[in-house]
């Protein structure tokens, strides 16, 4: 099955890293998804990709599940997932309210287990697939004061990539994790990241600069890839040399 014969759905893809996803996918050919609660910002990227936009909410297993099911009709059975929806904020632990963490670990770790069960079935039946996680040098290194909550559902994710590696792998599904370094996003704009911090983390990084959403979409490329078939559990993490 080539890659024209593919669908691709792509969480968050209204913009940032899974904007740059969503493009990436469609220019080597595969029919794309772009879902996220921003319903015009998914449009807009869809009109760009010659996708289709599905307005969904994924920390919500019904909003996905009739998202993926609209897909499905439009398009055809899901062969590709690539779970790049997400928020951000940075507060302290002893501020943090319990809707906050509730909210944080809904987002990105529910999120991420609700498009996966609901995208499963396609690829099992194809015998075929390639999951991807968005997931964050945070998740591998704590990332800093404030992120405990980030942290926390990213490191939730990498686990669950590294089980699914295992489980899923005999069925022709791969399941893999990218952890960006800092990447250059609205997202970030919109955390509240103090200036001080960025250029800190700029200054430690050998390459001099922060990441750019394609540099992700290159990696997610590859692990999408018939090239990757050999590639489970794994988690890759473009973050320009400032941590190994």
């Amino acid at each position: 099955m080539g890659n024209s014969q593919r669908t691709a759905v792509v969480t968050g893809g209204a913009s940032g890293i899974g904007r740059a996803i969503a493009l990436r996918l469609a220019r080597t050919g595969m029919h794309v998804g772009v879902l996220d609660l921003d319903a015009a910002g998914a449009a807009r990227v869809a009109a760009e990709a010659g996708a289709r936009a599905v307005e969904a909410d994924v920390a919500t297993a019904a909003s996905v599940n009739t998202a993926v099911d609209r897909l499905r009709r439009d398009v055809g059975p899901v062969h590709v997932l690539v779970n790049a929806a997400g928020i951000a904020s940075f507060i302290p632990f002893a501020e943090m309210t319990e809707d906050a963490w509730d909210r944080m670990i809904a987002v990105h770790l529910k999120g991420t287990y609700n498009c996966i069960r609901a995208v499963l079935p396609d690829m099992v039946a194809a015998r075929w697939g390639r999951i991807v996680n968005i997931a964050s040098v945070a998740g591998l290194s704590g990332g800093g004061p404030g992120l405990a909550h980030y942290a926390a559902a990213k490191s939730g994710i990498i686990g669950l990539t590294k089980v699914l590696g295992i489980e899923l792998a005999p069925q022709g599904i791969t399941t893999n994790a990218i952890a960006p370094g800092l990447i250059d996003t609205p997202l970030l704009e919109r955390s509240g990241m103090p200036e001080q911090v960025r250029q800190m983390i700029v200054g430690r990084t050998p390459v001099g600069r922060i990441g750019k959403p394609e540099d992700v979409a290159a990696a997610c490329a590859y692990l999408v890839s018939e090239e990757a078939s050999f590639v489970v559990g794994q988690v890759l993490s473009p973050n320009g040399g400032g941590w190994t």
